[in-house]
């Protein structure tokens, strides 16, 4: 197998892990449990982090899409009060 080939599929899995991650988060989101929905951010977030250290993803995109669920996680806690 060729190393690109090796490679590729290694980083679809982890962006795969990704998507997975936020669709949980949003679910969480929807359902209005701020509780679940930290718990899922902080998931996300971590798994954000690693991908973004293995050159999978940009440092910066990854902080972006961390920065976007944030503000999504802390509009949900203001409506909560």
């Amino acid at each position: 197998m060729k190393q690109n080939a090796k490679i590729r599929t290694i980083n679809r899995a982890r962006k795969s892990q990704v998507k997975t991650q936020i669709k949980h988060f949003e679910t969480a989101l929807s359902d209005g449990d701020v509780e679940a929905a930290s718990e899922q951010y902080r998931l996300v977030a971590q798994k954000l982090e690693k991908t973004a250290a293995t050159s999978t993803m940009h440092k910066r995109t990854a902080a972006r899409k961390k920065s976007r669920l944030a503000k999504r996680l802390n509009s949900l806690k203001a409506k909560k009060g």
